[in-house]
């Protein structure tokens, strides 16, 4: 069987490490008599994230192999980055003809790989008419349709033929949308997966070292445009954590359109004075795994740091009105509480004097999320289109 595999965002990565290993991992369990394996695997980076600290270094940290197609899509407005990740990966379909072909998350490579993939004809002598598309990561919705991402989930999992899901609200959230059961599959998260792997690996990170960090810290990470591209939104939200760092040192790996923004609006000078917030530039994912475990908190607008966090046990102050992953507000160390700084300021005193609430990790969070998908496909691809 021939699986393709799309990347091409940060968290995309992450996933798609666990995804890699459970291939290797079913191939040396199943190899033939004659030497081949089960499964072929084909990894297309679409170039969506090009910067190295945010592309180049996620293969290298975490084992994945080299893709064997680097789209180079680069930067561009929403429609202008979808469209040319259609135009571009179309021929390398219809050249590689996998039997399935698999996306994850929420990114723009994820629609626009699933959107060529849902319309292509293989030729006529192909054994299938076109791949079955698998979505892992499906199912989360935040209701909130002004977030790009939440569009991109929603199509895709309309068009996807098998759905993997990591907790059970996605579950629910494909149901009340009429999916039908079979599509639907709860298989824990892929993300988990590497963290588990590679938590030993990062705690040999010097990352503590090269950036002088002593004692306890808070981490920040703060990137979503409805944050940071305006002044109204950012300036109040960089004010507040001048004054959190007033109670506890931050470490802030600051994202480059954050950056831009507030050098735009006249805010940088705001964060780079402030003698207890420690701006770096964007980490590896080793570096910043080493942060987060050993954080006394974060706080983040980020989606997948909120499922990293609660894993790790470590209380994560997320600054969304919504999310699309409930669970770790349920049973979790995420706090939802918005961008209001009073709200902020009061949730980091409630954490920091150890008010915080009890915290478990949720259902099939156990690093075998990868085998149970890869295993689910080997059953049922052949069954489909």
């Amino acid at each position: 069987m021939k699986l393709m595999s799309i990347a091409g965002a940060r968290p995309n990565f992450m996933k798609l490490a666990a995804i890699a290993d459970a291939v290797k991992s079913y191939n040396e369990r199943n190899v033939t008599l004659s030497g081949c394996t089960n499964i072929k695997h084909i990894i297309v980076h679409t170039g969506q994230h090009y910067d190295a600290k945010m592309s180049h270094s996620f293969f290298d940290d975490l084992g994945i192999p080299k893709p064997d197609v680097n789209l180079e899509v680069g930067s561009a407005s929403h429609a202008v980055q979808v469209a040319e990740i259609m135009r571009r990966f179309e021929p390398v379909l219809l050249k590689e003809m996998p039997d399935a072909l698999l996306v994850v998350g929420d990114v723009n490579s994820t629609i626009a790989c699933t959107l060529v993939a849902s319309k292509i004809n293989y030729p006529v002598t192909a054994k299938r008419k076109r791949p079955v598309i698998i979505h892992v990561e499906a199912g989360l919705r935040s209701f909130d349709r002004d977030m790009p991402e939440e569009i991109n989930r929603i199509l895709t999992d309309s068009i996807s033929d098998m759905l993997f899901v990591t907790e059970q609200s996605g579950v629910n959230n494909l149901r009340d949308e009429g999916v039908p059961d079979d599509k639907i599959h709860l298989v824990g998260n892929v993300m988990i997966d590497t963290l588990q792997k590679q938590l030993e690996r990062a705690k040999n990170s010097n990352i503590k070292q090269l950036i002088c960090v002593k004692g306890m810290y808070g981490l920040v990470t703060l990137h979503r445009p409805s944050n940071v591209d305006s002044i109204e939104t950012l300036q109040p939200l960089l004010e507040t954590l001048i004054e959190i760092s007033k109670k506890i040192k931050l470490i802030f790996p600051i994202h480059p359109r954050t950056k831009n923004n507030a050098k735009q609006f006249n805010l940088f000078s705001l964060v780079e004075e402030c003698p207890d917030i420690q701006l770096t530039d964007p980490l590896g994912y080793l570096d910043f795994l080493n942060l987060t475990s050993t954080a006394s908190l974060v706080i983040t607008d980020s989606g997948g740091i909120q499922e990293e966090t609660t894993y790790l046990g470590v209380p994560c102050v997320t600054l969304r009105e919504n999310t699309e992953r409930p669970v770790t507000v349920e049973v979790g160390t995420n706090y939802l509480i918005g961008i209001d700084p009073q709200k902020i300021l009061q949730t980091v005193e409630k954490i920091l004097t150890g008010k915080g609430k009890n915290v478990s990790i949720p259902q099939f969070w156990d690093g075998r999320a990868g085998e149970r998908i890869i295993g689910k496909i080997v059953t049922s691809v052949d069954c489909l289109y």
